[in-house]
């Protein structure tokens, strides 16, 4: 067994037992509980398994958790005093889920880029969630709900 690695994930520190090799996502999934990231693809192409190290969208599946440096924010963590994060709020005014295996990474890669440019337009959300794959062709919606949060930076900036 390793020696115990402390990371903070969504404002707490948490001890774990995980090898320094193992994927931040098993660890996230298997040892916290938190089943907001999904395993997609295992490859980091799909997006499904987007977290935020301090305010970069990283792939878990992908990340070692020895190299993590920064805070982790997963989909369980972005909301505020127990209100949903006003992405997490579109997504459900847009009925932008369907079987929302997607749906962590749409909102944990829309949430970091709306973060670093806010009042993005649709062409520049587009590109943004490009690399996050959705089978079940709800994009549209997906992109209505994130382009009405950034709309609502745009008023808000």
């Amino acid at each position: 067994m390793s020696d115990p690695i402390t990371i903070n994930v969504n404002g707490a520190a948490r001890r774990i037992q995980a090898g320094p090799d193992t994927p931040l996502l098993y660890v996230l999934r298997n040892e916290l509980g938190l089943n907001g990231p999904k395993f997609g693809c295992g490859l980091g192409q799909c997006g499904a398994c987007t977290v935020h190290m301090g305010d970069m969208a990283i792939r878990s599946c992908l990340f070692p958790v020895s190299a993590v440096a920064q805070p982790i924010t997963t989909l369980e963590g972005l909301a505020v005093n127990g209100k949903p994060h006003p992405l997490q709020q579109a997504f459900i005014d847009h009925q932008a889920v369907q079987c929302g295996y997607c749906v962590n990474g749409m909102i944990m890669q829309a949430a970091a880029f709306l973060k670093e440019k806010p009042g993005a337009d649709r062409g520049e959300i587009v590109a943004a969630l490009d690399n996050n794959l959705c089978r079940c062709g709800t994009h549209l919606r997906i992109l209505d709900a994130v382009e009405a949060v950034s709309q609502l930076k745009k008023v808000s900036s």
